[in-house]
């Protein structure tokens, strides 16, 4: 089976779940990932930054997930997560993936329209579908770094109206998650009635959550009892994350719990174990910590399973 886009995944789930894309970096990470897709035979995204391109190099990704393909014979869509400019996303299609994110939040809403509108027409006449961004999340992860007074919820009139003059395939919106390990100042909410007004105004639009890992506090605990500094973290409580996929958000990013999993099971081992030098050791556990975080993503967050 060869790499899908993901516009059969999003009208089968469309208000009653959404599919997982999982940001990957190297071979065991993928591994993980695909496995407890595989075992609970659900669709998936795996995405690819651009700082993770830059580290493993664009061909020795598109190898990998190949190969995941054929291992699993999952229908996997392959996605650009956040790419800054027209040239990145260029670089993406012509380069085999079948998703790509443009993101020109930053952009004033009309330069914004016209940056996306681009990538929109170039992907489009290759088969590839697009995501775009309105609004700002705050938070930190890998070149995205927003402050709190820099970010911003979407506008949902903005939003019905970016839709229709680019012609993007989905959208991410900003509705008070965080990228990274972030610290809520209260309670953590989501504005749910933005996203009704948004979902009304782009019936069956499929819609994105960026920045949702839930920092589960089993992996931040053993971080810090290894050595680690993330007292106070948290994310996005997962009924919250559960409940936007049964409100028009089709995709639900997810990268810091990702490496939050690898990172304690890698500290853990080597705090067990410290005469130990081989990788094979340590990286073994972390993929399987990856393998059980996602599983429990899919199933009792996502509620995805078995959505093939």
């Amino acid at each position: 089976m060869p790499l899908v886009t993901t516009t059969e995944m999003f009208k089968k789930v469309y208000g009653k779940c959404a599919v997982g894309a999982f940001n990957v970096n190297n071979m065991e990470i993928i591994q993980g990932i695909v496995d407890a897709a595989k075992e609970e035979n659900a669709p998936l995204i795996l995405q690819v930054s651009a700082g993770a391109r830059k580290y493993a190099k664009h061909i020795y990704l598109m190898k990998l997930v190949e190969a995941a393909v054929a291992d699993t014979g999952l229908p996997i869509a392959l996605h650009l997560d956040h790419g800054e400019d027209f040239e990145i996303c260029k670089a993406c299609v012509d380069g085999g993936f079948t998703s790509v994110m443009i993101d020109g939040s930053k952009l004033p809403f009309a330069e914004n329209i016209a940056l996306t509108k681009k990538v929109v027409e170039y992907a489009h006449a290759k088969g590839v579908v697009v995501e775009a961004e309105l609004g700002r999340l705050a938070g930190v992860e890998d070149a995205i770094n927003v402050s709190a007074k820099d970010s911003s919820y979407t506008d949902p009139q903005q939003a019905a109206e970016f839709v229709h003059q680019t012609g993007c395939d989905s959208l991410a919106v900003a509705i008070g998650t965080s990228h990274g390990a972030y610290k809520f100042k209260g309670e953590p909410k989501l504005d749910f009635p933005r996203l009704q007004e948004i979902t009304a105004l782009l019936p069956g639009f499929p819609l994105v959550l960026h920045g949702a890992s839930t920092v589960l506090p089993e992996f931040v605990a053993k971080c810090n009892e290894y050595g680690g500094e993330l007292k106070g973290a948290q994310g996005v409580p997962e009924e919250l994350l559960h409940k936007a996929g049964t409100m028009g958000v089709c995709k639900i990013n997810i990268d810091t719990d990702l490496r939050l999993a690898m990172t304690a099971s890698v500290r853990e081992h080597l705090a067990v174990n410290p005469a130990d030098f081989d990788p094979r050791q340590y990286l073994k556990p972390a993929r399987e910590a990856i393998k059980n975080m996602v599983k429990h993503k899919i199933k009792d967050v996502l509620n995805c399973s078995n959505q093939l």
